[in-house]
């Protein structure tokens, strides 16, 4: 008989979450103007709104907190991250910061003016946000049959090289920097295969251009590497990650993903000048260069999250629970992006409310029924994320409309996933009788995912 797959890890602490009922939700849900943001965490049931800071640690990175180094300069915490930063990605100089977006927002204060163009593979929310603030513009170059969602292609995060060169011939003045997201979390936690890395690089040196990774989740897409594409079968998650690292000039990382810390951030590159720059605004909007906005005990957690997953087995045990949710929504016939990402299930909420317009934000709706369903809280990734055109103020259309459920890391068991699944079977069954969405009632002019005010209508 063969052994079933099992977790590489075993359950020492639980925390107790509460079920609900269907007329409490309503409630709740109309009082957070229909946007699950603004939902209290204990009013929710399974929160796969995110995986970014809400996985649980392991005990080494526990034992690491309680030895943290909290002086202000020179913490020995700070060096224990950055020797292992620089031994799993070959980079030297290292900034951290409290997370991700800031590690955004301090770089980019140095490299991004008004009217420049950032070409790269579906840029995520923050860093669209970081850019277009600042008055430039994000050019998406992810490939075409990335929008097929029922297409099955092993790396269906890579750019396409022929729209990057084609941008960088007629804009290459305008283009600080090319950004390439691994994993591609915007088309559904799509991979970006070696090969496509090479390739980027080789187009970006071609007109002097540096090459900047947004590599929140990089392990994981090292993983689907060694998986999936030939000659790294044999290859270890580390030794793909420096191969990967060698074709960037720099790297800004969220940390509460695969270094699978509850706060974290940093900036990784080879550039002299880059960190130079960098520096300065890590004083003025983070902290000294040393802490950027961390503790001490964050630091040595982040050093010690990183090591641990860049292995194969966290990451197999991890990625195989997505993998999981997704077979079950197989047998149930419910639509997603395919192959199933490394982190989260994208269902494609155009192919299941088929009778709420785009007008009325299908992705939102569908994120509503399932919270009312069983108090599941997921993510729209859609037309209401995709925010307002900068220069003609209209609602964005073009792009995908996803309802995302994120897996936090060693969170949940197969059993919740298995709730998952069969309260969205449910929405499903009923989809016919879903036929009005929701209109904005009030929005921030940028990023307004997070606050925005809705109505059903």
């Amino acid at each position: 008989m063969e052994i079933p797959f099992a977790e590489s890890w075993k359950i020492k602490m639980v925390e107790p979450i509460q079920k609900s009922t269907h007329t409490a939700r309503e409630k709740w849900l109309k009082e957070a103007h229909y946007n699950v943001f603004q939902l209290e965490s204990q009013k929710v049931y399974i929160d796969l709104l995110t995986d970014s800071g809400t996985g649980a640690m392991s005990d080494r990175q526990w034992s690491a907190m309680m030895v943290g180094d909290e002086s202000y300069a020179g913490a020995t915490s700070f060096f224990k991250m950055k020797e292992t930063i620089a031994a799993i990605t070959g980079f030297k100089y290292v900034i951290p910061t409290h997370q991700g977006r800031a590690a955004e927002n301090v770089l980019f204060s140095c490299l991004i003016k008004e009217g420049d163009m950032v070409p790269g593979n579906s840029h995520f929310d923050t860093t669209k946000g970081h850019i277009e603030s600042r008055k430039a513009f994000a050019v998406d170059c992810t490939i075409a049959e990335a929008r097929n969602t029922q297409l099955e292609l092993p790396f269906k995060g890579n750019m396409d090289i022929k729209l990057l060169e084609d941008c960088l011939t007629h804009n290459a003045d305008k283009i600080p920097f090319v950004l390439v997201t691994i994993t591609n979390n915007t088309c559904g936690g799509q991979p970006v295969s070696m090969q496509n890395m090479k390739e980027v690089h080789k187009v970006a040196k071609k007109y002097k251009k540096p090459v900047l990774f947004d590599a929140a989740r990089f392990a994981e897409n090292a993983y689907f590497i060694k998986t999936r594409e030939k000659g790294y079968e044999n290859k270890t998650i580390k030794e793909i990650c420096k191969e990967m690292f060698s074709y960037a000039d720099g790297m800004t990382m969220s940390a509460k993903k695969d270094a699978q810390v509850n706060m974290g951030g940093f900036i990784a590159t080879n550039l002299e000048e880059w960190y130079e720059q960098a520096k300065v605004k890590c004083i003025i909007f983070e902290g000294y260069i040393t802490y950027g906005g961390l503790s001490g005990r964050d630091m040595n957690a982040l050093a010690v999250g990183l090591d641990e997953n860049t292995e194969f087995e966290n990451l197999e045990t991890r990625i195989k629970q997505v993998a999981y949710l997704a077979q079950k929504l197989d047998e149930y016939g419910i639509p997603y992006q395919r192959p199933a990402g490394g982190h989260a299930i994208f269902v494609d909420a155009q192919k299941v409310l088929t009778h709420v317009p785009k007008e009325e934000f299908p992705a939102q709706t569908l994120t509503i029924e399932l919270y009312l369903e069983a108090g599941i809280r997921g993510c729209e990734i859609g037309y209401i994320l995709a925010d307002r055109d900068p220069i003609t103020r209209e609602n964005r259309f073009g792009g995908m409309e996803f309802l995302r459920l994120a897996i936090p890391r060693r969170t949940y068991t197969n059993n919740h996933m298995d709730v998952v699944a069969a309260a969205l079977k449910n929405v499903y069954d009923r989809r016919e009788k879903v036929t009005r969405g929701v209109k904005i009632v009030w929005e921030a002019p940028i990023m307004r995912h997070f606050t925005v005010k809705l109505e059903r209508l």
